[in-house]
């Protein structure tokens, strides 16, 4: 079921009407997208990020090869010694802002540090999902104070847990005021990467452009800042416990 879903999915992309019920795909290869030119640079965008913990792939390995050995599927699971790995991870979804004015800053679940969406920085965190759940985290910008913004760099990072992007189902998807939404998956293998900048959105000369990243780096905050020259100043921060 899950397999006739999945291609559903692709082949309605395939044949994508670019209408507000569509979707866009940013890959290497259509790694970029106008929201001027769509009609999406007023109102709010909403930047979703959702993902979910779940056991490793070793069932998914054994069962790979069911198609050219078929008799394979009908023999029992060999168990496992150490039972089965649970990926527990807490991703977290952030914004590093670069406004007009020069203010710079990010907005994020550590430190709480959740933004303003009438204000400077225009930027709006819902919360923080520790968990996976399905409504995932939510970031908001007010795309009517779009003149007052420079760049956005939309960013993931695993708090906690194993580093494991390309078993975690993580998809970040943008949804404009008009237009179809934009999705970006982060299922690539980073072994060890501990962050991942996603997503570009960037102001070129009044345009609203969103440019495709998924630059994994296997530190945090403060290696994407180098990355991107944003120049801010990092330290160590704490989640209270739950």
């Amino acid at each position: 079921m899950a397999f006739w879903n999945n291609w559903g999915r692709s082949a309605w992309r395939q044949f994508d009407s670019g209408d507000a019920s569509g979707v866009v795909e940013l890959t290497k290869r259509h790694a970029s997208i106008s929201l001027t030119k769509q009609g999406a640079a007023t109102g709010n965008l909403r930047i979703n990020l959702s993902w979910q913990m779940r056991t490793s792939d070793f069932n998914s390995r054994s069962r790979r090869g069911s198609l050219r050995h078929p008799l394979q599927m009908f023999k029992p699971e060999p168990v496992q010694a150490q039972g089965p790995a649970l990926v527990n991870v807490d991703l977290d979804l952030a914004v590093m802002y670069e406004l007009k004015s020069g203010s710079k800053g990010v907005v994020q679940p550590l430190g709480e540090f959740f933004g303003n969406l009438n204000e400077a920085p225009y930027i709006k965190l819902s919360g923080d999902d520790r968990f996976g759940s399905g409504s995932g985290e939510t970031v908001y910008v007010n795309m009517d104070h779009k003149d007052d913004i420079k760049r956005l760099l939309v960013f993931v990072y695993i708090y906690d847990g194993t580093p494991a992007f390309d078993r975690t189902h993580g998809l970040v998807t943008l949804y404009p005021s008009n237009g179809p939404r934009v999705e970006i998956a982060l299922d690539e293998r980073a072994p060890q990467a501990r962050s991942c900048a996603v997503v570009l959105i960037e102001n070129v000369k009044g345009e609203m452009m969103v440019r495709r990243e998924v630059k994994y780096v296997y530190g945090f905050q403060a290696e994407l800042d180098r990355l991107y020259g944003w120049g801010l100043q990092w330290g160590r921060g704490y989640k209270s416990k739950v």
